[in-house]
């Protein structure tokens, strides 16, 4: 698999619709699917969650980050929905 590292600009109820669907992937512990870019990408379960801010001169971020390391558990063809 390629190395990939892409940043992606969405509509307000775009972002509001995948954001829900996550919340409810995070609170029932179940996996989820999510495009981003055109890629469709699987988080599993037991991906960690972290919240990042950063502030410089001119502008602060805030990132939400869902992390996991890769294995045979994301090869599997399932039928998640797609956030």
């Amino acid at each position: 698999m390629a190395d990939r590292d892409v940043e992606k600009g969405y509509s307000l109820p775009e972002v509001v619709a995948k954001l829900r669907r996550l919340a409810d992937a995070l609170e029932t512990g179940n996996p989820f699917r999510i495009q981003v870019a055109g890629e469709r990408i699987r988080v599993p379960a037991r991906a960690e969650f972290s919240i990042e801010h950063e502030r410089g001169s001119d502008e602060e971020e805030i990132e939400f980050q869902l992390k996991w390391s890769l294995g045979a558990e994301e090869a599997e063809d399932d039928d998640e929905p797609v956030v």
